[in-house]
């Protein structure tokens, strides 16, 4: 059998940077680095899956959290003319 490597520190970092990100994209002034913020809590949540062996969920999270959403705000962001200081 396969001794897999133990992910349990890297687990760690990855949780506690998704909470930093996760407070940063609370506490951002500008939406758009709100927004940004928040793509990176998705990016690192799909870290997080692979991890996990997760593969089908990590490609979605890829695909519409981090990728979708992140999209659609920054066209909404446009769109009603934000973050024009």
């Amino acid at each position: 059998m396969i001794k897999l490597p133990d992910f349990n520190i890297i687990s760690y970092f990855v949780g506690a940077f998704i909470l930093i990100s996760s407070f940063l994209a609370i506490e951002f002034k500008k939406e758009f680095d709100s927004f940004v913020a928040l793509s990176v809590v998705s990016l690192m949540s799909v870290l997080l899956f692979v991890l996990l062996r997760a593969p089908d969920v990590a490609i979605t999270e890829a695909a519409v959290g981090s990728g979708l959403v992140t999209a659609v705000l920054v066209f909404a962001l446009y769109r009603i003319g934000g973050d024009e200081k």
